[in-house]
């Protein structure tokens, strides 16, 4: 603001002295002879325009070369198509490749794999350390190379993506790196490591079982990476981490990446990280902002009518759908293949060839829908995918905000569409509150998918999704896990107890004010203050 107005101070100088030439610090204003009449026609710009020149002020980019990496690196990078590094890989790979432990939280698809992976091929390429040629002996666990670099993933897609991206990158270097994770035959991977690798991506139960059989040995580790470490410990891999951690040296460098920054996984940081170096890139959004949320409140019986509906009214190219449970992935392609809607499912319970080959039709664009359980929710980094659709909402509210993360990457725009049944209001406004704001509600919705009365009514009858809030669960027995005290003779002593004295039973909620609390929710009609919509009694239902 200041330069603006030093330069129009400076030409109204100039108007009034005559001046030939004004120089400013990166501009720069030629006149001809001025005379007092071009003195007057200088104030207009269609006829200052020929006169004069702008120079514009060079704005500083930050490229992989002025970061500091090797440069064969740089070359498999820039044969990548990739010019400009994110703002997770500008602050953490000038810092990783002097040796000092990182702390990275970033959102999905911020690049955190090319954060530790061009700083872990940089330093082992530039070791001093030069590996022996050399046959591997089981005996002693000694291989022909030894692992210099580990990197740690939940998921064996996630680690088979990982170990894409240092073949890429490292696609220029001499160094070997391998991917271990179970669900396969282990014969190619012993025989791989007796061969030598520098640099293993691994799941943690078969590099246990790995090395508890001697074909690997991790005590020369120079890098050691925890990737998606709050998706790690969520899925009860905390023990394993901490075995394998003992097994490192303890002179070694460690970074730890993460999408979210919980309590647990900041004390875990301070038992295995040594003056980390923190980075955080927009902790407080969470979610991506080219992403258009939208809302459907759709019964559950419906929801593949509505799912239907958008894929053949919206084609927006590769589509994941998202399902909480592994049969509900398995129902919903029967139901789609039935419509004539071709798709594939990959879960827990798919082999591993399966989803391979369902995943790698997927990037290739042979096949543009999938149907995902949350395996795929993390990490994987499908360049493309123009629609999420959570047929499901989940029961984590960051789940929401990692599944959404499959699009809109790399500041391209993309579109979350998500099916809220009426038992799954609860989860949804916790979303919301993750989210600090409202997703709409979608107004183009067919009549024959809405909500009706009776689903609602349903929904209040069964068993809520969530969190317990008391009651009894599905086998009849207190939520709370305590039986109810039982008389000698088999029954509850409250059945034994006089009808003046039995607990009341809590009254039912109103039809009216359950489909009242729909209209609410959807922006049809406006909340009356101090009201309660699930207490009152229903004459409707009596």
């Amino acid at each position: 603001m200041e330069s603006s107005l030093d330069f129009t101070k400076s030409l109204a100088y100039l108007c009034s002295t005559g001046q030939k030439e004004f120089n400013t610090t990166q501009r720069c204003v030629r006149f001809h002879t001025p005379s007092r009449l071009t003195r007057f026609l200088w104030l207009s710009p269609l006829v200052i325009a020929p006169f004069w020149s702008w120079d514009s002020p060079k704005i500083p980019f930050m490229t992989f070369e002025s970061l500091g990496i090797a440069s064969p690196i740089v070359r498999s990078v820039a044969d990548l198509g990739y010019e400009i590094p994110t703002p997770i890989q500008q602050q953490s790979i000038p810092v990783a490749i002097t040796g000092r432990d990182i702390l990275g939280c970033a959102q999905t698809g911020t690049g955190k794999t090319a954060a530790f992976a061009i700083p872990i091929l940089h330093r082992l390429n530039e070791s001093a350390e030069s590996a022996p040629r050399r046959r591997g002996d089981r005996q002693t666990g000694q291989s022909a190379r030894p692992i210099r670099g580990l990197v740690l993933a939940p998921t064996r897609e996630l680690a088979a993506q990982i170990g894409d991206c240092f073949n890429r990158y490292g696609a220029n270097l001499s160094l070997r790196s391998t991917v271990i994770f179970g669900g396969v035959n282990q014969n190619p991977q012993t025989r791989t490591l007796d061969r030598g690798v520098d640099i293993v991506v691994a799941t943690p139960g078969r590099l246990l079982d790995l090395v508890s059989q001697g074909f690997a040995r991790l005590d020369r580790v120079e890098a050691f990476v925890l990737d998606e470490a709050d998706h790690m410990l969520d899925m009860g891999f905390l023990p394993d981490v901490r075995r394998i951690i003992a097994m490192l040296p303890k002179q070694r460098q460690t970074m730890m990446f993460s999408a979210t920054m919980p309590a647990e996984i900041v004390t875990l940081s301070k038992q295995i990280l040594t003056t980390p170096h923190r980075i955080q890139i927009d902790p407080q959004r969470p979610a991506a902002e080219s992403v258009t949320q939208t809302i459907y409140h759709v019964g559950q019986k419906s929801k593949p009518a509505m799912l239907a509906h958008l894929i053949r009214s919206r084609p927006s190219g590769s589509t994941i759908v998202f399902t909480r449970t592994k049969h509900g992935a398995n129902a919903v392609v029967r139901k789609l293949s039935a419509m004539g809607i071709e798709c594939e499912a990959i879960h827990g319970n798919k082999s591993q060839a399966a989803r391979v080959r369902a995943l790698d039709a997927f990037k290739s664009g042979k096949l543009q829908l999938l149907i995902a359980t949350d395996i795929a929710a993390r990490g994987i980094d499908v360049s493309g995918i123009g629609h999420v659709i959570n047929f499901d909402l989940p029961e984590v509210p960051e789940t929401y905000v990692h599944r959404i993360g499959r699009t809109g990457r790399a500041g391209r725009s993309g579109i979350a569409t998500s099916f809220c049944g009426p038992h799954e209001t609860p989860l949804l406004a916790a979303i919301e509150r993750v989210l600090k704001k409202r997703i709409p509600v979608g107004q183009d919705q067919p009549k024959m998918t809405m909500v009706t009365d009776e689903e609602i009514a349903a929904s209040r009858e069964s068993e809520p999704v969530g969190p317990s809030r008391g009651g009894r669960g599905r086998s009849g027995n207190p939520a709370n896990g305590k039986s109810a005290a039982k008389s000698p003779h088999g029954s509850s002593n409250e059945s034994r107890k006089p009808e003046h004295m039995k607990a009341k039973k809590a009254k039912t909620p109103t039809k009216q004010s359950l489909v009242q609390a729909v209209l609410i929710r959807k922006g049809r009609l406006k909340p009356k203050p101090k009201t309660s919509h699930f207490t009152d009694p229903s004459p409707l239902l009596q």
